[in-house]
């Protein structure tokens, strides 16, 4: 097999292209050969020691991989060789070869391409969990998305408007704003790569003019640092502002607005929430198996590199340029 690895800590450039003997499936266990693997911030975090998990080295990146098994281990019942599946592993994607618990799994329709499952689970169950369980999302509410080209951002304006929300995407760049209206968004608004306090007092009345009435329901903030109070400012009576990641920082909020605007700040831990509550995971992605089978919801993939590139692919995340998703793809590694 061959992988991905990072051998020291450092950004992109110190991952090793390596060859590995194949692995071999405990009796719980499947052993996937991967196709195709999701690019996400963590990734980028991990390799720099600055996630909250930290796994031992050598370790591969890519924590959201997609492909087909071809073993699998003398205790499992429910999955056998052919099988296409994906699955969330924390690290160990940027490989060829990947062996992993049979109930991390899941099998995955006929008619999706490895590389649409392979950044499915963690965008769209992030912002589902955070729209439908942490935000209870109507029909109608006004949804502002910080971030919105990013991969967890244009999941979040695609299943805002299958809830039949009106959505603000906010955005760096006029290529970004185009993107999100390309994929639904009703407005876009273009905020400053950095911002000052004039800038934030501007941000807050560009949103609260878009939003009219009180101002905005819900507030999915992907971005934080200074961004994160110009938002809360523009948030509508019992609004709800979801804190889902902090690229720009982590921000510090006066604890007086939430009171004054009668509003929650509630966090989205996705991942501990699977963990938590498991029955509740698997009716979302059901749920969203079914929106991606009509047409609801759809990967918007902007650009695809192979294993040897994935350096690259890293870069452009944290450049903060990508527009959707990354994939990386396995074949002919």
């Amino acid at each position: 097999m061959r992988a991905l690895l990072s051998v020291t800590k450092g950004g992109p450039e110190t991952l090793e292209l390596t060859s590995l003997p194949d692995p071999v499936p405990a009796p719980d266990e499947i052993l996937l050969r991967i196709h195709a693997a999701g690019v996400n911030f963590p990734d980028a975090l991990m390799i720099r020691d600055l996630y909250q998990m930290k796994p031992s080295r050598p370790f591969a990146p890519g924590g959201e991989v997609a492909g087909e098994i071809i073993a699998v281990g003398e205790k499992v019942a429910d999955f056998a060789p052919g099988d296409r599946v994906l699955a969330l592993v924390g690290h160990g994607g940027f490989a060829t070869h990947l062996t992993l618990k049979a109930r991390s799994a899941v099998k995955i329709p006929d008619t999706m391409p490895y590389e649409d499952a392979a950044c499915f689970v963690f965008t769209y169950g992030t912002s589902h969990h955070a729209l439908k369980d942490r935000a209870a999302l109507k029909a109608g509410e006004t949804v502002l998305i910080l971030g919105a080209a990013g991969g967890v951002g244009s999941a979040a304006i695609e299943l805002a408007k299958a809830s039949d929300a009106r959505v603000i995407a906010a955005v760096s760049s006029t290529e970004k704003a185009d993107f999100c209206k390309k994929i639904g968004a009703d407005e876009t608004l273009i905020y400053p790569r950095s911002i000052d306090r004039n800038g934030q007092k501007a941000l807050s009345s560009d949103i609260k003019r878009l939003a009219g009435g009180e101002g905005v329901d819900v507030v999915y903030d992907a971005v934080g640092g200074d961004y994160a109070e110009p938002a809360l400012r523009a948030m509508a009576w019992n609004g709800r502002f979801l804190v889902v990641g902090f690229p720009a920082g982590i921000p510090s909020i006066p604890l007086n607005l939430p009171l004054l605007k009668g509003c929650q700040i509630v966090g989205v831990f996705w991942g501990a929430s699977v963990l938590r509550d498991p029955k509740g995971h698997a009716e979302n992605l059901s749920e969203l198996f079914a929106m991606y089978t009509s047409g609801k919801i759809r990967p918007q993939i902007s650009a695809t590199f192979p294993m040897n590139r994935a350096g690259e692919a890293l870069r452009l995340l944290e450049g903060r340029s990508a527009l959707g998703k990354i994939v990386i793809t396995m074949e002919g590694t």
